[in-house]
């Protein structure tokens, strides 16, 4: 029998079939290896669609309110959060909930009421904690553990709640309000939006991420009530939410105002409750407080704390700038689709349409990958903005984040000695990388400093602050696409000339020590001068804050005698979360652990929560007679407003963990290969047919 020769159209066709199909492996698993780690990823990882069980003895929505009671003194926040559990199954069960909170809280407190009995929590070191409270939920008590996982991040665990019980449990905290230009404002995250979690985050295996979430649309189960009351010392000239709807009442000298959510058909915990407001005169509280410590009950004797706030010059426009060269990052993720996108993008228009023709500018895009919009940065001429601009409206939003990529290849970007750099990072920051990321910056800062644009309604407040400080930047938070133009100016002036360099405080007459921060950075804007501190022996003397304006040197003086009120309490928790918030930028900074000791004793001895304290509260009484057959129920959160279900990826199972989807690149690219597979194909069928004929 003769052999049977391979015709050369099959050849041509079979050869193509292999590199198409390599190429097609290859393009595939690229962006899926920047979103995974290989081999499958584990539930724990990543967050999930709720799935309410068909179980009827298990109360898998046991939180079923949030009130949150607020008192303003000027510019302090005394808050008061109670979380009401109630199981209305018939099987004993421990609640799991994992939420957000203000990044500048000072949570100092915790209680438990459960029927008739108030239990009183401890702080202890958090490893301990843990210990003390699996060990009351196996001896069947009712128990409370409060843990922080990020400053922003906490998770309350409430064991043994009995069916038919009603357990209240109380959080407090305080927080300094820093006025911006004169403008107070009062900040309440109500919701957790989900978080890409990256194999390169230290948080990768974090069990708090993988919280569930509710489906797009679906309404939050949980009640909530918040109610504000505000006292200034002058009268408030304007007071608004752009978040909710809301009712005021003054009182007729309007240095008291009582406000409380308006009734609505929506959810409000479904984003941050955002209250606003200015002083009559444009003015702010500028000044010094004192607390004089009773002290003695610690074993560690009386201390004595100050804060000044001292109001920096006006912005003034320098009359020679600088040209500057500005790398806008902007995240185009699946948690970015829709409203955070859209609203990004008008930012953008505002930012690089603001930029001055000897400006320089690119734009980098990320999301599972990341690509330059230009080779290199280009001059700001209206043709290359519109360019830019037009490119950037094409995008809707998909894929992971991948945050730490993108920040590398952007300072890994060449730049001439004699410009400066501008970096701003536009994102949701709905990721696990902070501390990987604080420190990135922070290595980087002589290349660049970094401003963060957080947009949506529930951002990572956590990174947008941290990236900004790391950064020597300042943060912008936009909940509301009518606040970009504003916003949008806010950085025009912040960048074009600081307000104060080469700052300095010093004390004529008080005897200081433990001042905070260490050193004063440049004061961008109208953001006051804060400086935190303890003093001994009489109060007198003055506080002088110096430094370098736009018009020359600057000084000013604040006087301190006796006859000062010295009762604001709230200065040793606030001088005490000051001082773990700086260790813990130097602990990001260098990576380990190396300043947890100190951390851990500043929370024990202040009776402050950090991520080495927590605050346990244990029943005595033994109420589960049968604890292991109570099973643990973690309470979802909702999607945050304006996200959709893209933050969590598409096309998965209920109840599954998520897996990002692929990016544009990778779509595109698997179109083309399947367009060369088929003109390859119609050009053998071609040539086949011409032999077939001669």
């Amino acid at each position: 029998m003769e052999a049977t020769t391979p015709r050369p159209g099959r050849w041509l066709w079979l050869t193509t079939l292999g590199l198409a199909s390599t190429c097609f492996l290859l393009l595939v698993a690229r962006p899926l290896h920047a979103q995974q780690a290989t081999g499958p990823r584990l539930a724990t990882e990543s967050p999930y669609f709720f799935v309410k069980s068909d179980d009827p003895s298990v109360d898998r929505l046991p939180l079923k309110s949030t009130e949150v009671d607020v008192k303003i003194s000027g510019v302090i926040a005394d808050v008061r959060v109670t979380q009401t559990y109630r199981n209305e199954g018939s099987r004993a069960i421990e609640a799991k909930y994992v939420f957000p909170g203000s990044t500048k809280a000072a949570v100092g407190g915790l209680n438990v009421r459960l029927a008739d009995r108030l239990i009183t929590a401890q702080i202890r070191e958090k490893q301990q904690a843990r210990i003390d409270y699996d060990a009351a939920k196996k001896e069947g008590k009712t128990a409370a553990l409060l843990e922080q996982h990020l400053p922003n991040v906490f998770q309350m665990n409430v064991a043994n709640i009995l069916p038919g019980d009603d357990v209240k449990v109380e959080l407090r905290y305080t927080e300094l309000l820093v006025p911006q230009a004169g403008n107070y404002q009062f900040v309440f995250p109500t919701v957790l939006g989900p978080r890409y979690n990256s194999p390169q985050s230290e948080n990768r295996n974090a069990k708090w991420v993988a919280q569930p979430t509710l489906r797009e649309g679906v309404a939050p189960n949980t009640a909530f009530k918040i109610k504000l009351a505000l006292d200034t010392p002058l009268g408030i000239k304007e007071i608004r939410s752009a978040s909710h709807a809301i009712d005021i009442r003054k009182n007729n000298d309007d240095q008291h105002v009582d406000v409380a959510l308006a009734q609505s058909a929506e959810p409000a915990n479904n984003r941050d409750f955002v209250l606003a407001w200015r002083l009559a005169g444009e003015k702010i509280e500028s000044g010094l407080m004192l607390y004089r410590g009773q002290g003695g009950n610690d074993g560690n004797g009386a201390e004595n704390f100050f804060l000044a706030m001292v109001e920096p010059p006006k912005s003034v426009a320098a009359s020679a700038i600088s040209p500057r060269d500005y790398i806008f990052v902007v995240d185009i993720s699946g948690s970015m689709h829709g409203f955070p996108l859209d609203t990004a993008k008008i930012v953008l228009e505002r930012l690089i349409g603001g930029l001055r023709p000897s400006d320089t500018f690119n734009v980098l895009l990320f999301s599972g990958s990341n690509r330059m919009l230009s080779p290199q940065s280009v001059p700001a001429t209206r043709a290359n903005i519109e360019q830019a601009l037009s490119t950037i409206r094409n995008y809707n939003g998909s894929g992971s984040t991948e945050l730490i990529p993108a920040l590398k290849r952007v300072y890994a970007e060449p730049k001439a000695e004699n410009v400066s750099r501008t970096v701003v990072v536009v994102t949701d920051g709905y990721v696990t990388v902070e501390r990987e990321a604080f420190e990135l910056v922070r290595k980087n800062l002589g290349k660049a400093n970094v401003f963060a644009f957080g947009i949506g309604s529930s951002v990572n407040r956590h990174l947008m602050e941290g990236l900004a400080r790391a950064g020597m930047g300042e943060p912008f938070i936009i909940t509301d696409p009518v606040q970009a133009p504003e916003q949008a100016a806010r950085f025009r002036r912040m960048v074009e000339s600081p307000v104060l360099t080469n700052v300095k405080a010093t004390f004529g007459g008080l005897d200081v020590y433990d001042v905070e921060p260490q050193a004063l950075p440049d004061v961008l804007g109208e953001r006051p001068v804060i400086v935190f501190g303890k003093w001994r022996g009489e109060a007198k003397g003055r506080v002088i804050i110096e430094g370098q304006s736009a018009e020359g040197p600057y000084r000013q003086e604040v006087r301190i005698d006796n006859a000062m009120r010295q009762d604001a309490a709230a200065l040793r928790s606030l001088w005490a979360r000051h001082r773990i918030a700086s260790l813990s930028d130097q602990e990001a900074l260098e990576g380990g652990d190396a300043f947890k000791q100190r951390i851990t004793d500043l929370g024990l001895r202040y009776g402050l929560l950090t991520q080495y304290t927590s605050f346990i509260a244990v029943d005595k009484v033994v109420r589960n007679v049968a604890p292991q057959s109570s099973t643990s129920v973690d309470q979802p959160q909702p999607l945050p407003k304006g996200v959709g279900e893209l933050a969590l990826g598409e096309g998965q199972s209920l109840g599954a963990a998520v897996p990002s989807t692929p990016e544009p690149e990778t779509l595109g690219a698997i179109a083309i290969v399947l367009s060369m597979l088929a003109m390859l194909r119609r050009r053998a069928r071609r040539h086949d047919s011409r032999r077939f004929t001669a």
